[in-house]
């Protein structure tokens, strides 16, 4: 990771009701992402929520997964042609509406 990259990060709401297959999201919706996305992607990275702040609290997400770009532009050009065919996976693996943040890596 570089300072200056773009990061995009899709934050999944956990809650009562709330399902995530993570089995699915890492091995069949990131590698469609990849594909996708080609060379823009640089890296990808999951989270899966474990906790919140007070000791055995729920985690305010159940996963969250990370994209990393050189540019904003980089970002733009290759997930505008194909976010409608990425957003339909969703919910192969998820009843949750994600969350989505576009950060500049700072550090």
């Amino acid at each position: 990771m570089t300072k200056g990259m773009i990061k995009v990060s899709v934050l999944y709401p956990n809650g009562e009701g709330n399902t995530f297959d993570m089995n699915y999201y890492c091995n069949t919706h990131l590698p469609l992402v990849k594909k996708l996305l080609g060379d823009a992607l640089k890296f990808s990275s999951v989270d899966k929520g474990m906790g919140g702040a007070e000791p055995g609290s729920q985690a305010p997400y159940i996963a969250i997964g990370h994209l990393f770009f050189d540019t904003l532009d980089a970002f733009q050009q290759s997930f505008g042609p194909n976010a409608e065919q990425i957003m339909s996976d969703i919910p192969n693996y998820t009843n949750t509406q994600p969350q989505v943040q576009i950060n500049e890596v700072i550090q």
